[in-house]
C-alpha cells in the first residue's frame, strides 16, 4: 500500500518557495538538508494521481492541485504579491471554486476549495 508520494521540483534557489509555498499557502518546513527542502503538514492526506486530457472548462492541465480552507485569503495573497493568475477565481459547475497561478518555478497550480 501507498503511504505518501511527494511531488519534486527541480530548482537551484530553494528559497524561492518561500513565500509561495511557506509564507502564503502556510504549509510547514519538514526537512531540510540544504540541499532539498520538503515542505507540507503533518495532518493527514488522501494519495491522489489525477491524469487529465484537458483541466475543466478547456483550461490547462495544471501541474498540482491544492486545495485549501481560505480560499479568497490566498488569492488575494497571491495577486498582491504579484504571482500571475493565469484562470481567475471561479465557481464551477462541477462544486469547486478555484483559480490558477503560477508559482515560482512556472508550475501552474490549481488552487481550490469545494463548496
Amino acid at each position: 500500500m501507498v503511504k505518501r508520494i511527494v511531488v519534486n521540483i527541480k530548482t537551484q534557489d530553494l528559497s524561492r518557495a518561500d513565500q509561495f509555498y511557506h509564507d502564503i499557502l502556510e504549509l510547514d518546513v519538514l526537512m531540510d538538508h540544504g540541499w532539498i527542502r520538503t515542505l507540507g503538514n503533518d495532518e493527514e492526506s488522501k494519495v491522489q494521481i489525477s491524469f487529465a486530457n484537458q483541466g475543466g472548462n478547456d483550461t490547462e492541465v495544471p501541474d498540482l492541485s491544492i486545495e485549501v480552507d481560505n480560499l479568497d485569503e490566498v488569492y488575494s495573497k497571491m495577486k498582491n504579491a504579484g504571482f500571475e493568475i493565469t484562470y481567475d477565481l471561479t465557481d464551477e459547475d462541477w462544486g469547486v471554486r478555484r483559480f490558477f497561478v503560477k508559482d515560482p518555478f512556472h508550475k501552474l497550480i490549481n488552487i481550490l476549495s469545494h463548496q
